[in-house]
């Protein structure tokens, strides 16, 4: 079996998710993944033609993220019409998922070169989501699904799973002020500017440069003041029932008293964003004088109760080391996706990691999570701290509703 080599990575910059405020939400969402696709074939010179395939994730597959948004957006890109485009779905795993696809169908030897990303417009998302939208929250007319899975808002179970653990609401801010502080440092520092490419207007003008989330100003005591997001949303009736959000976990976690905790100082940022990279097999690489930078080491996918929706990322980092032979001692950084902050700190807790070594530029509660674009980014910011660290391998891996995980590790060369 061959192997799948990264070639190349890049993404653009995260802008504010809400309609008039972003300075994406006006950017057409194809236009944003053609802009991280034609930046990554200019920067790697590739001839368009030989790319067999685009696998793309996208979260929201609807308005005007709908209809295969990654074969729009090579078209859009300029790309040789015979490079084929397929869009998949796996919630906030879809990024990472399509970086796993298009590696294994590489060291299938089914395809030598292979771009995988994502896009997410959670600007557009937010403004055409409507209620009968949810497969399993809302009453569409088929309730069988949650009578045998209960599955609630993610923000809900994202506070059950900290009263589950036992962990205070002090240490989830704590780990966004750091988040916030570890994100400023590193765009000062410059660590993203190798993969960020700018966003521009349809007119040429410029959108977006910059990283529009971060609060550095933050402050503990700041987060201490902030109001719980989803206690009032908890017992609001989503059926005709008129069951809540909080009899769903009750359903399976009896008499569980939750204690709300997250807010949104400690839970990701609605932002916008796209992002991509480019991978190839060793013999097509040699053969067209393309240098990589990194490869695909192993993969998994893991689920776990989709109730609690949140706790696959620790068995899936088990499954994927051990598919790879390695132990946590192999992996020199981590990056878990911060959707809420209590999915970091279990993670880090479970696995008895050094803080050091996770999340090391700060993470989704600082910088955001452009739901199907947030994997292929992590895995691009990973590529980039590995070598700017001259540094090994890399574990990325991050929650996803429905109770999944996917996990991959990467290793610099």
């Amino acid at each position: 079996m061959t192997e799948a080599l990264i070639i190349d990575a890049c993404r653009t910059p995260r802008g504010t998710g809400k309609m008039g405020k972003g300075a994406l939400c006006e950017i057409h969402p194809q236009r944003l993944g053609a802009t991280v696709l034609k930046a990554l074939a200019e920067r790697t010179g590739i001839n368009t033609a030989d790319v067999d395939d685009v696998v793309w994730g996208t979260n929201a597959q609807r308005g005007k993220s709908a209809n295969d948004l990654g074969r729009m957006s090579v078209l859009d890109a300029g790309y040789d019409i015979r490079c084929s485009g397929v869009t998949l779905d796996r919630f906030c795993g879809s990024g990472i998922t399509a970086v796993s696809i298009a590696a294994a169908s590489i060291r299938a030897g089914f395809e030598d070169l292979v771009v995988a990303g994502g896009t997410e417009m959670m600007s557009v998302n937010n403004a055409s989501k409507r209620p009968e939208d949810g497969p399993n929250v809302f009453d569409n007319g088929n309730l069988h699904l949650r009578a045998l899975h209960p599955q609630s808002n993610q923000g809900i179970c994202a506070d059950a799973i900290a009263t589950i653990e036992g962990i205070p609401r002090s240490d989830l801010d704590a780990l966004a002020y750091e988040s916030q502080q570890r994100a400023a440092k590193a765009i000062a520092g410059g660590h993203f500017s190798r993969s960020l490419v700018s966003v521009y207007h349809d007119d040429d003008t410029l959108a977006l440069d910059h990283e529009e989330y971060p609060r550095p100003q933050t402050t503990l005591e700041g987060l201490a003041g902030l109001k719980p997001a989803f206690e009032a949303l908890a017992d609001v009736a989503v059926d005709s029932t008129g069951k809540t959000f909080r009899q769903l976990i009750n359903d399976r976690y009896a008499g569980l008293d939750i204690q709300f905790v997250h807010h949104a100082g400690n839970s990701s940022g609605v932002v916008d964003g796209a992002a991509a990279l480019l991978l190839a097999s060793p013999s097509y690489a040699a053969a067209h004088g393309l240098k990589p930078r990194g490869r695909i080491v192993a993969a998994a996918n893991m689920g776990d109760c989709p109730t609690l929706m949140l706790n696959a990322p620790v068995p899936a980092t088990r499954k994927v080391l051990a598919k790879a032979g390695l132990t946590l001692d192999d992996i020199d950084l981590f990056e878990i996706n911060e959707a809420f902050a209590v999915v970091a700190e279990k993670f880090i807790r479970d696995l008895k990691l050094d803080r050091d070594k996770v999340n090391v530029n700060g993470g989704a509660m600082a910088l955001g999570h452009p739901i199907g674009a947030t994997g292929a980014i992590l895995i691009g910011t990973m590529l980039d701290e590995l070598e700017r660290r001259d540094l090994r391998r890399g574990l990325v891996t991050m929650c996803a509703a429905g109770g999944m995980a996917p996990a991959i590790i990467i290793e610099r060369l």
